[in-house]
């Protein structure tokens, strides 16, 4: 059988934030261990998104918009804006801290924000790896165009397609676009599967799945995916964690040891700083 996630709601001064992973139902999905739905909203002139600057240790975080625009600035000097279609993957491995913000000149006007961030655990051997950033614009990721239905590759291997995002493990990780009445079959290769939908009326093997809502499906079974209405939806997946990871603000690992590590360091700003940054978010109390 299915299950069914319906996301934890976070309200960020007018900016929803929906949360399907981590949850009682799935506490992960494949490497998956975080997956946000973010908006959608629209933003009055003069304002829009701001994640001052925050560490991460022991992920990878991969984000990726159907609308809007956002600015990544790190530690290691990375300055990247990112739009519809295209995906930032930052591997935080042994810690990197960034911020995310909307950029300037989109706050001139009013403008949308709709996306999704996720955060794959890395295995144990590369917990630890040296941190990275990585952006690879739309036109490099593959697309599977079927009858009214538009899969992007964003992150591994999914329909006879690989993304040029280097990734850790076997990873699943699909945008889905579709028009109404059309449909697609999900086999049976990766091992965890979920399908998120953003907005739309769908239906996953006959059943109907409610939007803004997480359907884990079931192993080593074929799924048929139908359109009622336009969707927009996302695929999570992959290989199963190699170890329980435990979780803590911005900081994944399989130890807990190293975790109270990584707060001690981001208090006594071991991260290193982003250039052009003042602020930052402290440690939780």
């Amino acid at each position: 059988m299915t299950t069914l996630v319906a996301p934890r709601v976070h309200d960020l001064g007018g900016f929803q934030v929906r949360r399907a992973v981590p949850s009682l139902e799935a506490r992960s999905v494949g490497p998956f261990v975080f997956v946000d739905h973010m908006g959608p909203a629209v933003f009055e002139p003069g304002r829009g998104i701001d994640v001052r600057p925050h560490p991460h240790i022991g992920l990878a975080t991969v984000t990726f918009l159907w609308s809007g625009a956002l600015s990544h600035r790190d530690t290691l000097g990375n300055v990247q804006d990112i739009t519809p279609g295209a995906v930032n993957w930052m591997t935080a491995g042994r810690g990197i801290a960034h911020s995310e913000r909307s950029p300037v000149a989109l706050r001139a006007g009013s403008h949308e924000a709709h996306g999704m961030q996720t955060w794959v655990a890395l295995p144990k051997s590369h917990e630890e790896s040296e941190p990275g950033f990585f952006h690879h614009e739309a036109s490099a990721l593959p697309v599977i165009e079927r009858n009214g239905v538009v899969l992007r590759v964003i992150a591994g291997r999914a329909f006879g397609e690989e993304s040029p995002v280097s990734v850790f493990s076997d990873t699943f990780n699909v945008a889905v676009d579709m028009v109404p009445e059309s449909e697609f079959e999900v086999d049976a290769k990766p091992v965890e599967r979920a399908l998120y939908v953003l907005e739309g009326d769908v239906q996953v093997d006959g059943v109907d799945i409610p939007s803004r809502h997480l359907v884990v499906l079931d192993r080593g079974v074929s799924h048929k995916v139908r359109a009622k209405s336009p969707v927009k939806a996302m695929f999570v997946g992959g290989e199963p964690l190699d170890a329980r990871r435990h979780m803590w603000w911005n900081f994944v690992s399989s130890s807990q040891e190293r975790i109270e590590q990584a707060k001690l360091d981001w208090k006594d700003g071991k991260f290193g700083q982003i250039a052009g940054e003042t602020e930052f978010i402290p440690l939780p109390e």
